[in-house]
């Protein structure tokens, strides 16, 4: 029998777009003889629709336009339900899932709120848990977390909006000096992230940076190798191949990501083979340290002078688009799209048996 597949995608983060991007991929590459698939739309202002529409319409966002083929619809918090409510011309019906499947990147997607919904509904999920999205999502609460966990990292200093910021900056410079990278706390994909040489700079970066979050994490700049690895599995969690990103740009911003075809990928990285199963090691420790399921994409640096290791984030839903990362690693690895999409799916439904 095919499994029902709820299939979310959107949201009301800064990252709507990559979202799009993603579970275009994604519809494309699930494959229909296995799952019926009810897509669930979540524009950027927060309403929920049933898209049955043509996938070729997600991309641009001209699915929102399609009022034919959309209906107003939630996932009922009920257990008992475990089901996609739908609110249609007809009247109210509900649509059992098996397996929801959220493609959402950022604030209110990967932030452990739609977890919670999740949570509430019964229905297994692919993904990182509440706590664990929450704590992945905010920079400033998974440094703490790994650091107790022994993992090393960049140094780092948090100004709070409303923070005295002549005095944040003065503190930056005491300890971190220039350059330094300027971050919202919790979003992803590199929004609202920038790099200052000076004062004014750093100043410039932190406003810009609050429009984004109350909370700014800024760090220490660290000159090297980015890499990323991919991790794939619940408590039996292993690491995929290391690829390197080696943007044209001075750091690997949003354009760069999503707009620059110029960025180099390479996989595997070209780092020594010890230093790249120590990253392997550290990607698989961070997922649990963070009691990861599912997957992520766990992000360092390796230092060009002496080969130091640093982590710089883990990414809990990573994008998916024909570019990304994540699926391209596990490609290396011997697992083709499709094959990964399958196994996330099954991973979720064991995580709740």
């Amino acid at each position: 029998m095919k499994k029902n597949l709820c299939v979310i995608f959107g949201g009301k983060s800064p990252e709507h777009t990559i979202s799009r991007l993603s579970v275009t991929s994604i519809l494309n590459n699930l494959d229909a003889d296995k799952y019926d698939i009810h897509l669930i739309g979540i524009t950027k202002k927060g309403e929920w629709y049933l898209y049955t529409g043509d996938y070729a319409n997600i991309k641009d966002g001209e699915w929102e336009n399609d009022t034919a083929h959309k209906e107003k619809a939630l996932i009922s918090p009920d257990t008992s339900d475990r089901a996609v409510i739908v609110f249609g011309s007809n009247g109210v019906r509900k649509i059992g899932i098996d397996v929801i499947f959220p493609v959402l990147h950022g604030e209110y997607g990967e932030d452990g709120t739609i977890q919670g919904l999740f949570e509430l509904s019964g229905i297994p999920y692919v993904g990182m848990g509440v706590m664990a999205s929450a704590n992945a999502m905010d920079k400033t609460s998974s440094k703490t977390v790994f650091a107790a966990a022994g993992i090393p990292q960049a140094d780092w200093y948090v100004h709070n909006k409303g923070d005295d910021i002549d005095a944040s900056i003065a503190a930056v410079e005491e300890k971190l000096g220039y350059p330094c990278f300027v971050k919202p706390a919790r979003t992803g994909s590199s929004v609202g992230v920038g790099k200052a040489h000076n004062r004014d700079e750093l100043k410039a970066a932190v406003e810009n940076a609050e429009i984004y979050d109350r909370k700014v994490l800024i760090e220490e700049n660290i000159d090297g190798h980015e890499v990323e690895c991919a991790v794939l599995g619940n408590r039996d969690a292993k690491a995929a191949e290391v690829g390197e990103i080696r943007p044209k740009v001075e750091f690997y911003d949003f354009d760069a990501k999503y707009k620059d075809s110029s960025t180099e990928l390479l996989i595997p990285a070209d780092i020594k083979p010890e230093i790249k199963e120590q990253i392997r090691e550290y990607a698989v420790k961070a997922f649990k340290a963070l009691d990861g399921q599912g997957l992520s994409r766990v992000d360092f640096f390796v230092k060009f002078d002496n080969d130091e290791i640093i982590l710089n984030e883990v990414n809990t839903l990573p994008g998916f688009t024909n570019i990304s990362m994540y699926p391209k690693l596990w490609e290396a690895a011997g697992i083709k799209y499709g094959e990964l999409l399958d196994r996330l799916i099954e991973l979720a439904e064991e995580r709740v048996k």
